[in-house]
């Protein structure tokens, strides 16, 4: 199994990142991309990412931080150079739910992504809620710049996952498929191809059934693996190998 997208630089797991690890292996994690929110998180990270071999990182600031914290093009492709373990841009995007940043730049930010995103040939993790039709009509704008897309912990519309999938997207499915009142959620990953989905924890946070009230961490990936697996009628290992070798092609395949 493979955590797509987790934050191991927030607590409670940051304080206690040896025994997290030591779990997710216990459970069969192969990889763990933690991802960067802000300055802050991407100079942990930095840290993290040479406490095992099976973890990766990412650069980017979160669009809830993006009236207070940037990243130009240039400091995004110098870094995600630099440093070979990151992997990713972002997490990126827009959020429109909480506006904890301005419409701007937000905008503005996620544009700075993308374009740094399409220079290094690295994916895009998008953070996309209250904003379908804005983030189609931005990441639209540079179909034809081989742009590679992964929508983060994906809770979107069935409209919006089609018109993400004519942009070639991947999808990744959280803790939340696992809730019981996310029927129509479930039924948008049962349309989604195979070969785009992915899965994650966005640990600390979202933790699944039969996890939920406790803190989320990467060992706790097997229950939407199982749950995923019953959505898409594959058993536990033939969608563990599928989502294990997308993540593979999206990451690693130039």
């Amino acid at each position: 199994m493979i955590d797509s997208h987790c934050h191991l630089d927030h607590e409670p797991l940051y304080s206690n990142i040896y025994d997290v690890i030591k779990r997710s292996k216990e459970n069969g994690l192969k990889k763990i991309l933690t991802i960067s929110t802000n300055s802050k998180s991407f100079e942990n990270i930095k840290e993290i990412i040479n406490l095992d071999e099976i973890i990766y990182g990412s650069i980017g600031i979160h669009p809830h931080e993006s009236s207070n914290d940037k990243m130009d093009k240039k400091f995004i492709v110098e870094n995600a150079n630099k440093f070979k373990k990151i992997i990713g841009v972002g997490e990126t995007g827009l959020d429109f739910y909480y506006e904890n940043s301005h419409k701007d730049d937000q905008i503005k930010s996620f544009e700075t992504h993308i374009e740094a995103s399409i220079e290094l040939k690295y994916p895009l993790i998008v953070h996309s809620r209250s904003a379908e039709r804005e983030t189609f009509d931005i990441l639209n704008k540079y179909k034809n710049s081989d742009i590679k897309i992964l929508m983060h912990c994906f809770t979107g519309s069935k409209e919006f996952a089609k018109k993400m999938m004519t942009l070639n997207s991947y999808f990744s499915a959280s803790g939340i498929i696992t809730f019981k009142n996310s029927i129509d959620l479930q039924e948008t990953f049962k349309m989604i191809e195979n070969d785009k989905i992915l899965i994650e924890t966005d640990s600390p946070f979202l933790a699944p059934i039969p996890m939920r009230g406790k803190k989320n961490e990467p060992s706790f990936i097997k229950y939407t693996l199982e749950k995923l697996s019953e959505l898409k009628s594959k058993t536990f290992d033939e969608l563990e190998t599928i989502t294990n070798d997308n993540f593979e092609r999206l990451f690693f395949q130039k």
